[in-house]
């Protein structure tokens, strides 16, 4: 069964840092693009960041470029967003999901499997 797990979250204050983790059960993330996402209170959710499979390349929006860096891990199978001078407004619940094309993109329809999500909450 395919399953993807994101951990990491919680409260944390403007300037901190987290890391998020996206690990992966039935299949091997390597072959595949991994986007992470997030979704705050009255908002649509939108593309944070996502990277291709096998060695492909990070892509960031705007708005965390510079402070968010995607990576992975093939040993643990996992895929990481390190978050850093985080600001109120990366307050949201963060989601990564698998595109098994290996390409990518900004958009949901693109994957194919979502994890559960996880509460990052900048708050002072």
């Amino acid at each position: 069964q395919v399953q993807l797990v994101e951990s990491g979250g919680g409260l944390v204050q403007p300037g901190g840092s987290l890391r998020l983790s996206c690990a992966a059960s039935g299949f091997n993330l390597d072959y595949y693009a991994i986007g992470w996402f997030r979704q705050a209170p009255g908002k649509e959710r939108e593309g944070v960041s996502y990277i291709g499979s096998n060695g492909g390349s990070a892509n960031y929006a705007d708005s965390v470029k510079g402070r968010f860096t995607i990576s992975r891990d093939s040993a643990r199978n996992t895929v990481y967003l390190q978050m850093n001078s985080l600001k109120p407004e990366d307050t949201a619940v963060y989601y990564c999901a698998a595109d098994g094309s290996g390409v990518g993109s900004w958009y949901e329809v693109t994957y194919d499997d979502w994890g559960q999500g996880t509460q990052v909450t900048v708050s002072s």
